[in-house]
């Protein structure tokens, strides 16, 4: 279940994580992200006009990989595919928008931090969840503590990755890929200028390259 946008997903090594207020800002951000070769984007139902958002990446980059974040409800799961979003990502393990994603063929990351969680996704069959967030609850350390019992499951840390640290997650196998902000942080587009989303956006994917060739 799911196989082929793991594959996708692992390939892609890093997916931004985006917050936006204004739709406008939506195009431009896509643009500048697949310039340098990021082909994702997941952008988080924090905002009021996330699933605009989503619509508009999606539009303005066919290619994209748009998917939504900080998905909490099976509402938002349906405003979510509605717009165009190809996967769903939750901070935490919520069953019923985990078994709604899969009853309509929706690929979902849940977030899972625990023994606990990681077996109730397994039995549903989700062979890779969220990490988040990553830094508080330990970061590599123990997602390779989960990964040893739970052979072949993988994870998305998400939440204190950084051009820090992005290199040594990525360098592990129980890691499919990264979830991260700091290429895509408002402040770096705050004035209508998106250079500087592009230049860090394609520094990250020098280390994809550097550690998966």
């Amino acid at each position: 279940m799911f196989d082929q946008f793991y594959t996708t997903l692992e390939s892609l090594g890093i997916v931004p994580v985006v917050v936006l207020d204004k739709v406008e800002d939506a195009a431009p951000l896509a643009h500048a992200l697949m310039a340098a070769g990021m082909k994702s984007a997941e952008v988080t139902f924090r905002t009021a006009c996330a699933a605009e958002c989503i619509a508009a990446m999606a539009e303005a980059e066919p290619e994209m990989c748009v998917g939504a974040g900080t998905v909490l409800t099976v509402e938002q799961v349906e405003q979510a595919r509605a717009a165009g979003a190809k996967f769903i990502v939750s901070p935490g393990y919520n069953e019923d928008v985990v078994k709604h994603c899969i009853d309509i063929e929706l690929p979902v990351l849940p977030g899972t931090v625990t023994p606990s969680e990681v077996t109730a996704a397994e039995n549903l069959g989700l062979k890779v969840t969220k990490f988040f967030p990553a830094s508080q609850y330990g970061g590599l350390n123990t997602i390779k503590a989960l990964a040893a019992p739970f052979v072949g499951h993988r994870f998305m840390p998400t939440g204190g990755v950084s051009t820090a640290n992005v290199e040594e997650y990525l360098s592990s196998s129980a890691i499919i890929a990264c979830g991260g902000t700091w290429m895509v942080k408002p402040a770096l587009f705050a004035d209508g200028d998106f250079s500087k989303v592009e230049q860090i956006a394609r520094e990250a994917m020098d280390v994809v390259k550097k550690v998966r060739g």
